[in-house]
């Protein structure tokens, strides 16, 4: 059974406020029911309030404490949040590209692609995210909302994203139904990556980021085109592929970038032309 005394009682001369009355309340050591026992150095609301309650303390000085212990709570959640986020972004990286919008010639990670490198790292770190609809978007536009938990605090995060279905010349380029659904998606996007401070680009050779290679189709596609080529110029098959693969800076077609894979055709298809000519 344990027990715990209060802090010294306030100056006689001094107004004292509920809680200074409910600490004093509890000046000498009580000992606790078994299931307000304290398990921690640090106690709960309700184990602070116990005993000013036993003692007869009023309601007003019982609650102040009761708030005052919820407090506590609520900055060492918020504390025990931002060391979390802070171990989580330590193990987190750039994201690498894996897909391509063609109007406007750029790349990009999806979501999944997000997902992907980012969930096994926030999950180990105990973060949880929950996505929603939310309210006050503009017209035409929708609002997702992101709420981020972790040690008991929850931090919420919003992103608002044009609905109207226009594409970047200003002509309809999609249903109502297609442009909302395309809002949701850009926002939990940008909110995936906002909230843990990701980079997105392109893979760097000289670190650990892992570059996105050809498919399996490509693969047989480039194989085939090299047996055509060397068939038509007469070369022989291994010294023409080691040839491609030195201008392509890799070892093997399978693992030739996936951004590289139209020069690959074309190295091909100019070597079938040269020789030829």
């Amino acid at each position: 059974m344990s027990s715990f005394a209060g802090t010294p009682s306030a100056n006689k001369d001094t107004p004292m406020t509920n809680a200074a009355k409910a600490v004093e309340a509890y000046q000498e050591p009580m000992e606790l029911p078994a299931h307000l026992e304290p398990q921690a150095s640090q106690l709960t609301p309700m184990q602070m309030a116990y005993q000013p309650m036993a003692k007869g303390a009023e309601f007003a000085a019982v609650k102040e404490m009761m708030d005052y212990g919820k407090q506590l709570e609520a900055d060492a959640a918020e504390k025990a949040f931002n060391i979390a986020m802070a171990e989580a972004q330590k193990e987190m990286g750039v994201v690498v590209t894996n897909m391509t919008n063609i109007q406007t010639k750029s790349r990009y990670a999806d979501y999944a692609q997000l997902d992907k490198a980012l969930r096994p790292i926030y999950t180990k770190h105990g973060f949880a995210l929950s996505f929603n609809d939310g309210e006050g978007a503009p017209q035409d536009w929708v609002r997702i909302v992101c709420h981020v938990t972790n040690s008991g605090h929850t931090r919420i995060y919003h992103k608002d994203m044009p609905a109207d279905g226009k594409g970047a010349k200003g002509g309809d380029v999609m249903t109502k139904t297609h442009a909302v659904g395309a809002a949701q998606s850009y926002a939990m996007r940008y909110l995936l990556r906002m909230i843990f401070n990701v980079a997105v680009g392109e893979a760097d050779n000289d670190g650990n980021a892992p570059v996105e290679t050809i498919t399996d189709e490509q693969a047989i596609n480039l194989n085939d085109l090299i047996d055509v080529a060397v068939d038509e110029i007469g070369a022989k098959r291994p010294a023409f592929v080691q040839a491609m693969l030195k201008f392509l800076k890799t070892d093997k077609i399978e693992n030739i970038a996936a951004k590289d894979y139209q020069r690959a055709v074309d190295s091909i298809n100019y070597s079938r032309k040269a020789g030829n000519a």
